[in-house]
């Protein structure tokens, strides 16, 4: 398959995905306007947007787009600040036009420097937070906000302590609808012909019948409307255009609605680009997204749902790895499920009402295990402590507090990771013996930085005395000051005190430091036949360790 697909290329796939998204963006986009202390209906709003425009002008052929958890608390504080919604509304219009700009003066390249461990580790930890949130639904525990998935819930609980109240609270109806869906999703896709149906949809299918049975025949398994998906309804159109809110543009010149505007569109745009470049790394096709054109997509997004009423919008993991789960390959299936929200939101708001709240925690508990399966541990562990550590910290930073945290947490890390890498490595080392005793041939790193100078002055203080010592700087594009100070000490006095016999080679001019051997003279010197000559990257420790062998 090209991975350059259109848009009704893979309709079979694509229409049924948008389905699935679109049921689970249901209960999401409601969750998180009330946990923002928004109106319901913006949630909705936002999520017909994400869909239908975003959808539309975004490159990223899976990701999908609507309300953020991420967002919550600053929607939430910004409301409270600002003192109206329409106020609020106003910074997310300006907020969105600050995004349109940074697209298009390509800022979106930002995204380049986030390092890989720590977008898995981002995955792994959204994984483990849905599992988390999911299981109290699981059991019919639905008291905590669909919406909320921070470590500290708006109604002062916490992922541990809401898990635990839904054991205690265990509601055997709602239990048995998670089994049967679970199981539905793990296993219908294995049985022949049937498996053209997307097992997700036939798990909703099957709760809204297993409960509309239950309820029926009165039995104590039924689920009552709480345990159920709840959508604002509309009673006429004009109460539904009455639920869309403008901005009051009045508030231009109050500085703190540019505050906030600056606010969502730098938290928005960070966590859009991590969440886009997170999906293309889920993408079956490996297909890469233009970080600028997604700024720009949701930019104008964002000043759209800032003019009818919506929340602010941002790119959203959750949705987007339901949506390849379910069998995505394009962009249909995210413009597919906006249509979906706007319909079903405008006429038939209440068959949506009758599809249990476990059955969606059933899709998500499965989405949830495969964006933090044990093999995921397995492979970053398998890579070294500079590659697992920044991960792990990235994993737990993120459960115990929020997105955006975690990631500045893991980034911190994995850039402390890369300089006691450059400071470990600032050479590499060759030990060459000879009859006459022993040669050390130290070769610089391409880059020597004053990050490398108390390297490289223990390794030279730690040369054994009547030595021969060669330090190679012919592949070296540059030398810090420091180091080149050291060199110079150890070449006038330490080497004489120690009677080591100190060749220099490859130093450029501009470094004042003198060659004792020019490049055609030196030669590379190699170990005579029967002599093992070792190439090690450079740590003093492990120069000592090498020294101390012979």
């Amino acid at each position: 398959m090209s991975k350059q697909t259109s848009l009704f290329s893979n309709i079979k796939s694509d229409l049924p995905s948008g389905l699935v998204v679109f049921l689970i963006a249901v209960p999401l986009c409601l969750g998180i306007a009330l946990a923002s202390g928004a109106p319901l209906f913006s949630g909705m709003i936002s999520g017909i947007i994400g869909g239908l425009v975003i959808g539309s002008l975004s490159g990223s052929q899976l990701s999908v787009s609507g309300p953020a958890a991420g967002l919550t608390a600053v929607v939430l504080t910004a409301i409270t600040k600002l003192g109206a919604f329409d106020v609020f509304l106003l910074a997310v219009f300006i907020g969105g036009a600050i995004q349109l700009l940074l697209g298009i003066i390509k800022a979106g390249t930002v995204a380049n420097y986030f390092p890989s461990n720590v977008i898995k580790g981002m995955l792994t930890a959204i994984g483990l937070i849905i599992i988390l949130k999911q299981i109290p639904h699981a059991f019919g525990y639905d008291k905590d906000s669909e919406g909320d998935f921070t470590f500290i819930q708006v109604n002062g609980d916490n992922s541990f302590t809401a898990l635990l109240s839904g054991i205690n609270h265990i509601h055997l109806g709602a239990t048995l609808i998670t089994i049967i869906s679970v199981l539905i999703i793990l296993y219908w896709g294995k049985i022949p012909k049937l498996n053209l149906v997307p097992a997700p949809l036939v798990a909703v299918i099957t709760g809204v019948v297993l409960n509309a049975l239950f309820v029926s025949s009165g039995s104590s398994l039924a689920l009552a409307q709480s345990h159920l998906v709840s959508l604002p309804m509309a009673s006429s159109f004009q109460e539904f255009i009455g639920q869309f809110t403008t901005p009051n543009f009045g508030a231009f010149a109050n500085k703190e609605v540019w505050i906030v505007a600056l606010t969502i569109a730098i938290v928005a745009s960070v966590e859009t680009l991590l969440n886009v470049e997170a999906t293309d790394k889920l993408d079956p096709l490996k297909r890469h997204t233009s970080p600028n054109r997604e700024l720009r997509a949701q930019g104008i997004g964002n000043m759209i749902s800032g003019l009818i009423g919506g929340l602010p919008i941002t790119s959203v993991i959750v949705r987007s790895s339901a949506n390849i789960n379910a069998g995505a390959r394009t962009r249909l299936s995210s413009i597919t499920h906006g249509f979906l929200l706007l319909g079903c939101a405008a006429l038939i708001p209440g068959i949506l009402n009758k599809i249990p709240l476990a059955t969606l925690a059933a899709v998500l508990l499965v989405t949830g295990y495969k964006l933090c399966k044990i093999s995921i541990f397995k492979e970053m562990f398998s890579k070294g402590k500079y590659q697992w550590v920044p991960f792990v910290v990235t994993v737990v930073a993120i459960v115990f507090t929020d997105l955006l945290i975690g990631i500045a947490l893991g980034m911190a890390v994995s850039v402390i990771a890369i300089l006691r890498g450059n400071i470990k490595s600032p050479y590499y080392f060759r030990k060459e013996k000879y009859h006459a005793g022993d040669t050390i041939r130290l070769e610089l790193a391409q880059e020597v930085s004053f990050l490398n100078k108390a390297s490289i002055l223990l390794t030279l203080d730690h040369m054994p005395e009547n030595s021969a010592v060669i330090i190679d700087a012919g592949k070296t594009a540059y030398i810090d000051h420091d180091v080149l100070e050291i060199i110079r000490e150890f070449k006038e006095v330490k080497a004489p005190q120690k009677n080591i016999t100190l060749t220099l080679t490859g130093f450029k001019e501009v470094y004042k430091v003198t060659n004792t051997l020019t490049d055609d003279e030196d030669g590379h010197h190699t170990a005579p036949k029967g002599h093992v000559q070792t190439i090690s990257s450079g740590n003093h420790e492990q120069l000592l360790k090498e020294l101390q062998l012979n």
